[in-house]
């Protein structure tokens, strides 16, 4: 809808940008604003590193959203999966890089859901890598699946990204170790990958995260890499009581 600004006798939309100004009606008068603030965006240290963090949980999400998953406890499954990524080490990205990089680290969210956790490793087994799944022998339920996902450390370019896929397992494809199944083969001593393995019982899931061997992610983790980042962005907004660890 279209109004006239008082006493200019121009016919404006009711709110217009031109430039860095923008133009609309308060109490029948035509007010300009500047919409683009000229000072430099604050970036302090804790700004950065929780803008750091969020970047990265972003980026996991837009991978893994594409693999099937359940994230059953809070509002909506990203909540529920950055609730938990959040927690993750911060990794320092340059800012070339900072939309799609993200890095495969232990701890990664897979699932949430009620069910019982299983707790999982990697480790060897008479001289093969294997993946202990916490499933214990003979222990079952018919009406459960369990969906095992692989998350593969990948470079695309320069840029490292994770991917995920997913697979239903069976238990007979399990070997026993110590009283409890796992996953046996020489792809589990890839140090690029990980692994979770989630029950799901109809519409309820267990919480799992992954475990790898990966250790690509520790090298942005350092103050050298903070330092880096921050730089790329214009550097770091000092305080006069606080200054960069």
């Amino acid at each position: 809808m279209k109004i006239k600004g008082t006493g200019l006798g121009l016919m404006v939309p009711k709110k217009m940008s031109i430039g860095n100004v923008t133009f609309y009606r308060r109490q029948g008068q035509l007010v300009a604003r500047v919409s683009d603030s000229l000072e430099k965006r604050s970036n302090t240290l804790a700004q950065f590193k929780q803008r750091q963090r969020m970047r990265h949980t972003i980026a996991l999400w837009k991978t893994l959203k594409y693999c099937e998953t359940m994230f059953t406890e809070r509002g909506n499954a990203y909540q529920d999966f950055a609730s938990i990524a959040n927690r993750l080490p911060i990794v320092y990205v340059e800012r070339l890089h900072m939309t799609n990089a993200s890095f495969l680290m232990p701890g990664i969210p897979i699932s949430d859901g009620n069910l019982l956790a299983l707790h999982q490793e990697l480790t060897e087994v008479d001289g093969v890598p294997a993946f202990i799944t916490g499933l214990k022998y003979g222990e079952r339920n018919f009406r459960e699946k369990l969906w095992l996902y692989t998350a593969e450390q990948t470079m695309e370019g320069p840029m490292p990204r994770v991917r995920f896929h997913k697979r239903e397992v069976s238990r007979r494809e399990m070997t026993v170790v110590d009283g409890q199944l796992a996953l046996v083969g020489e792809e589990f001593a890839d140090e690029n990958k990980g692994w979770a393995l989630v029950r799901i019982d109809r519409d309820r899931c267990s919480p799992q995260t992954i475990v790898t061997r990966c250790t690509l992610y520790e090298q942005y983790t350092t103050d050298e890499a903070l330092q880096s980042a921050a730089k790329s962005y214009g550097g770091l907004t000092q305080t006069p009581f606080l200054k960069p660890q």
